[in-house]
């Protein structure tokens, strides 16, 4: 039977225990039992309070009164103070469950131990519920330390903090890093709460993979594995971590293994607010690591890269118009790029062409006001489409004048070169972008639509998918059921051709575009009624639209789709 009750609850680790039982295991764990035995359990009970469980290297307490619970937690420093174990110890008051063998469970618990974590060495760091109860009864002065956000606690948690070592020079003694002007990133190492410590390889292993996945993206400026591991068994507060590394952005984890199952948990949070942005978990079977690795990974990578880049645009929306730089200009422009509405690519490519003024170096803002430039050729937003084609291919290959290694770039000059109906040039350099980097969703996307056009419908479908898989949230997963659409076109199945791009429309309502295809699908089928209603459907979006405009926009070198698109068109009744 379980039972609730209002508890102050004291949690305690001893510092750099993990160091110390590397050196000497048997020392190490004698001093630690003389130090609960002869010190923490003489406090605590005279202090009132209950031992519910020790974990090695810490200590759980309960106690009736929070006072009480800020005297025995102050008594066991001044006691350590000057010995060779220093603790870090937090405090909460709050509601906990008390189970039938007395362990204890709940908010209450949790956010002592996330204190705990935060702790200096040597020092106490209470929750504001336990500092408004002791205020003026205990002969000590804490200080505030404002509201903190603590991973898995919802609300931000008032802290307040006695002692500590590195508490007086906390903010001179961190040497403090400038952020670099793009993106930043550490991934620090990912905490084992497996009861096996071996379990450690797994964690690593995945952390390995995700820093090497991150640092292929040329936007984001990426620590290097051999800094984070500083970091390794040790409890962190992510905004000195922040100012110690350089970096605006923190990735931090856990790993649990029970029989043959596994669960990852990562958080992303913003190193300069100490808010968490975005955190998930993924589960898998431990048969097949190396698979497990991967798939988790590529989960990862496919939430942080959109995550990240939403975080920037909003950043760079907050900023003055008279603050901007090149990189502002660009984040600004991104919402309008995705958008894939007319209107707004105007309203991108204005601002791309306000960073390339500003820094004609820069090379992402030429690649992607050259994307807006051949995005308007097969979405039918020209009337000049080989004016367009030519500036996209001239402004993407300036693009990889400045950065050749960069597989967004790549990937729009591949994409040039595809709307240019120059496909042997564009698949060496799709290519090379999925090369170097096989996490990109972009990449996978393009080399869909290039292998759609070279007839290979098949290969088409599977790098969509792929795409898709890499970044389930992306808003760009539109174009790419249309285009598995087309690829099923290219196949000559026209039913599963027509669904596909259905479902991309109703993804997309203004991707009216695409309403070419499925009328010729249906008249290819000889459901002729569908055919029409797919048609005027897209005359009503595009007036005066004829088969002489859609050629001028079409890319496929293919003449059986060429003959399938267009004898489709002409028997749903658009004029040549």
């Amino acid at each position: 039977m379980t039972t609730r009750r209002l508890a102050a609850i004291l949690a305690a680790d001893v510092v750099g225990f993990s160091s110390m039982m590397e050196k000497d295991e048997e020392g190490t764990l004698v001093r630690i039992k003389a130090l609960q035995r002869e010190t923490v359990e003489s406090y605590v009970a005279q202090h009132h309070g209950r031992t519910v469980k020790t974990t090695g290297d810490g200590f759980l307490i309960e106690f009736p009164s929070p006072v009480e619970a800020v005297r025995c937690a102050i008594s066991i420093q001044e006691k350590t103070a000057t010995g060779p174990l220093q603790l870090r110890i937090g405090i909460n008051l709050g509601d906990i469950i008390i189970e039938e063998d007395g362990d204890v469970y709940g908010e209450g618990v949790n956010v002592a131990a996330r204190l705990e974590a935060l702790c200096d060495p040597g020092g106490v760091l209470i929750s504001g519920k336990v500092f408004d109860e002791i205020e003026g009864k205990i002969n000590r002065t804490f200080e505030s330390r404002g509201e903190q956000t603590v991973k898995n606690i919802t609300r931000p948690v008032r802290v307040y903090s006695f002692g500590g070592i590195e508490s007086a020079r906390a903010d001179t003694s961190v040497r403090t890093l400038s952020l670099p002007d793009k993106p930043s990133i550490a991934v620090l190492p990912f905490t084992n709460l497996s009861e096996d410590p071996d379990q450690t390889f797994l964690a690593e292993a995945i952390v390995d993979e995700v820093t090497s996945a991150l640092s292929r993206f040329r936007s984001l400026f990426v620590i290097a594995r051999s800094s984070t591991l500083a970091y390794k068994e040790r409890a962190v507060d992510v905004k000195r971590v922040s100012r110690e590394l350089g970096v605006r952005y923190v990735l931090e984890g856990t790993m649990r293994r029970a029989g043959d199952r596994v669960r990852i948990t990562a958080q992303l949070i913003d190193g300069q607010s100490g808010s968490y942005i975005w955190s998930d978990h993924y589960d898998g079977e431990i048969t097949d690591l190396f698979d497990l690795q991967d798939r988790i990974t590529v989960s990862i990578i496919g939430a942080l890269q959109p995550t990240i880049r939403s975080s920037e645009i909003e950043r760079a929306r907050r900023k003055r118009p008279g603050n901007l730089h090149a990189y502002d200009y660009v984040m600004r422009a991104l919402p309008s790029i995705w958008a894939v509405e007319r209107a707004t690519n105007e309203e991108a490519l204005g601002l791309l062409e306000q960073a390339m003024a500003l820094d004609p170096s820069y090379a992402l803002p030429k690649a992607l006001a050259a994307w807006c430039h051949g995005q308007r050729v097969p979405f039918l937003w020209t009337n000049h489409p080989e004016e367009e084609r030519s500036a996209a291919l001239r402004v993407a290959k300036e693009a990889a004048r400045l950065d050749s290694d960069d597989p967004l770039v790549l990937t729009v000059l591949a994409s040039a070169h595809a709307v240019g109906r120059e496909f042997t040039e564009a698949v060496p350099l799709i290519d090379r972008a999925v090369q170097l980097d096989p996490n990109s969703a972009w990449a996978w996307h393009h080399s869909g639509f290039i292998r759609t056009f070279l007839n290979q419908p098949d290969l088409a479908i599977e790098h969509f998918q792929r795409s898709i898989r890499i970044s389930p949230l992306d808003p760009y997963n539109f174009n790419a059921a249309i285009g598995i659409g087309i690829a099923h076109f290219h196949a000559e199945r026209f039913a599963e051709a027509a669904s596909w791009v259905c479902q991309g429309i109703a993804e997309k309502p203004s991707a009216t575009w695409a309403w070419r295809i499925v009328a010729a699908a249906y008249a290819n089928l000889g459901r002729l009624d569908e055919a029409r209603e797919a048609l005027a459907r897209l005359v009503q979006a595009h007036p005066g639209i004829t088969i002489a405009a859609i050629k001028q926009a079409s890319m496929p070198p293919s003449r059986s789709f060429q003959d399938a698109l267009f004898g489709g068109l002409r028997a749903a009744g658009l004029p040549e």
